[in-house]
């Protein structure tokens, strides 16, 4: 920490020398960012035995299943604002230990309600937990190829997790049950604020940057009334006038927030940024394969145990190859970037990704082993674009603002997430019968990637780093 950070009121901070001989400030804060990314995917395949134990309606599996990310989205940037603020080490403990605590409320929830309320709780921790963990990175590994590192292996574990999520979740459900799906982060969460405490120095204060509380509080509300539009619209239809209201409010909250970052002196996002177009370009970019995606997870999950009569483990099992090929594809990528650049990295992970989708949306009804090559398709072409969209973004971010930049691109991404889900579990809800709603699920997701493929050849830069 530099005298001038020490001098804004920072807690004091140890030297990181130890850090950078260390391992654990990595696995601390790769094991907070592992549970986050871990329970966006692990609940997919236990959702449906949990709906059956606890008689919930669809609507009511859609809202334990995305009012996590919901939460997670729209807190994003405060969660990195009161990082800036008291000091990210102090949040991001204070986000691991509300997560856990929230982990043990949703196991041992009595119905559907509880549940929900708990699910919430637990996204609130997750907003605390992403946006510090990079800036933890960054302040333990000073010398630039141990924090090149740090942040290649921090980058990996959303790969780890997705692809552990399903199978994991359908091993825990079939043995010792669904419960389970939440009791697991316990221990992990347990050991990763006490090695954060031991091993990560206390974090630089920064109490010159205030929060922008209207500005944050309509943010939250336009995430929030979208995705409960997209929710209710299963059960009511799309013409309710509830479903409508909700949608008209939160564009109506979006605009105040638009209105409100104009007229701050210390907006929250500031709208120069969004004038960028790699920043603006980058961020929907991720929004958009993020709503295919996890789209395609939640969708099929529910098609493979509601349709095909599978169990929760054997559908971890049958989703495996598509969250599996996103362990390597972000590597891969990263080490063509140099030569090629990012742009066709993105564009051709994108129409991959598309057409995997097209493929499914064409038969929703093929045997399961015509349905592998269209998983791995998405699995892969998701995973291949992330690195090229996330450099992008944080290439485009002016100094000072690498912070807001991260947390623009991971709340885009999480709004993408719930819209998905949601959305998909509207149309299997509203369709003629269950293979009419995969299929249009799958052929939005498809448009969705197309559409990121035409943002990312317009967007993102056509030279390597560093060309």
């Amino acid at each position: 920490m530099t005298s001038a950070e020490s001098a804004r009121g920072g807690e004091t901070a140890a030297p990181s020398g130890s850090g950078q001989r260390s391992w654990a400030p990595l696995v601390a804060v790769c094991a907070g960012y592992f549970i986050v990314i871990l329970d966006v995917t692990i609940i997919n395949v236990a959702v449906p035995v949990i709906g059956r134990e606890l008689s919930a309606s669809l609507t009511g599996i859609q809202w334990i299943t995305n009012g996590y990310t919901m939460i997670l989205a729209g807190l994003l940037l405060t969660g990195g604002a009161l990082g800036d603020r008291l000091g990210n080490r102090r949040v991001f403990c204070s986000g691991v230990a509300v997560f856990t605590v929230a982990s043990v409320a949703c196991a041992i929830a009595p119905g559907t309600p509880y549940l929900v309320a708990a699910r919430l709780v637990e996204g609130l921790g997750a907003a605390l937990i992403v946006p510090g963990s990079l800036a933890l990175l960054q302040q333990a590994y000073p010398a630039p190829a141990a924090r090149s590192r740090a942040f290649g292996l921090w980058g990996s574990m959303a790969g780890v997790a997705a692809s552990a999520g399903p199978l994991l979740g359908g091993l825990l459900v079939t043995t010792v049950g669904w419960r389970w799906v939440f009791l697991i982060n316990v221990p992990v969460g347990v050991a990763c604020v006490t090695l954060t405490l031991r091993h990560v120095t206390p974090s630089p204060r920064r109490t010159d940057r205030p929060l922008d509380w209207p500005a944050q509080c309509a943010i939250v509300v336009a995430v929030v009334l979208l995705t409960a539009a997209l929710n209710e619209a299963g059960r009511r239809g799309w013409t309710d006038p509830a479903v409508l209201a909700g949608a008209g409010l939160a564009v109506v909250a979006a605009v105040l927030f638009a209105v409100r970052e104009r007229l701050a002196r210390a907006p929250a996002l500031p709208p120069s940024l969004l004038r960028s177009r790699a920043m603006s370009g980058g961020a929907l970019i991720g929004a958009l394969f993020n709503f295919g995606f996890y789209g395609m997870v939640f969708t099929a999950s529910l098609s493979f145990q509601r349709q095909r009569g599978l169990s929760a483990l054997s559908t971890g099992a049958a989703l495996f190859p598509a969250v599996a090929m996103t362990m390597f594809a972000s590597v891969l990528s990263g080490r063509l970037a140099r030569r090629t650049g990012h742009r066709p990295l993105v564009v051709s992970g994108m129409l991959l990704a598309a057409l995997g989708l097209a493929g499914w949306a064409a038969g929703p009804d093929s045997p399961y082993p015509l349905l592998v090559a269209p998983m791995m398709a998405a699995g892969f072409g998701t995973s291949f674009a992330l690195t090229g969209a996330t450099a992008t973004v944080m290439g485009a971010a002016p100094a000072g603002y690498s912070g807001t930049a991260s947390a623009l691109f991971n709340t885009t991404r999480q709004v993408g997430s719930a819209t998905g889900v949601a959305l998909g579990g509207t149309l299997l809800a509203t369709a003629t019968d269950f293979s009419a709603g995969l299929r249009t699920s799958m052929a939005i997701g498809a448009f969705a990637y197309l559409t990121a493929a035409v943002l990312a050849w317009l967007c993102v830069p056509a030279k390597p780093e560093g060309a």
